[in-house]
């Protein structure tokens, strides 16, 4: 597991855009931690690091925004209004965590059951052949600017 500690808003922008800078397609990224714990600007920057110009917001109504223009498309989920894995399912989400044609972030990830990062080892992934590496992201609120954010990295 690596630990980051952000000191601001640009800090963790910043990591994101790393991110994106890195993504290969088939990546999906979990996110877990408390509103305001910093996911949406971590996705922000993933973005910008992807190449995609448009703004980027919080898919909490919509579940789901998908962001094109980029060197790869990015799917931003937002399971928080959903609290059962049947209601995943019944809001047709299943195929972003499986077989995503770029890069998927998905917010509160841990409703999924198979992101629940007690139940992953590094020898053993939840995802798809079609799917190359999974990335469960932790983000603390440790002070009122700085971010604790923990992640490990599972499949390829």
């Amino acid at each position: 597991m690596v630990t980051f500690i952000s000191r601001s808003p640009d800090e963790t922008f910043a990591l994101g855009e790393r991110w994106g800078r890195d993504a290969a397609p088939g990546w999906v990224i979990g996110l877990s931690g408390d509103l305001g714990a910093g996911k949406t600007q971590l996705v922000k920057g993933i973005a910008r690091g992807l190449g995609i110009a448009a703004r980027v917001q919080s898919p909490t109504f919509a579940l789901v925004n998908e962001y094109n223009g980029g060197r790869l498309p990015l799917s931003h989920l937002d399971l928080y209004r959903l609290d059962t894995p049947e209601q995943i399912i019944g809001a047709g989400l299943e195929p972003y965590f499986d077989q995503p044609p770029g890069v998927t972030v998905i917010e509160w990830c841990e409703r999924w059951p198979r992101f629940q990062a007690s139940t992953l080892s590094p020898l053993s992934s939840p995802l798809s052949p079609h799917s190359s590496r999974l990335r469960l992201v932790r983000l603390t609120q440790t002070a009122e600017a700085e971010r604790r954010i923990d992640y490990e990295d599972f499949g390829d």
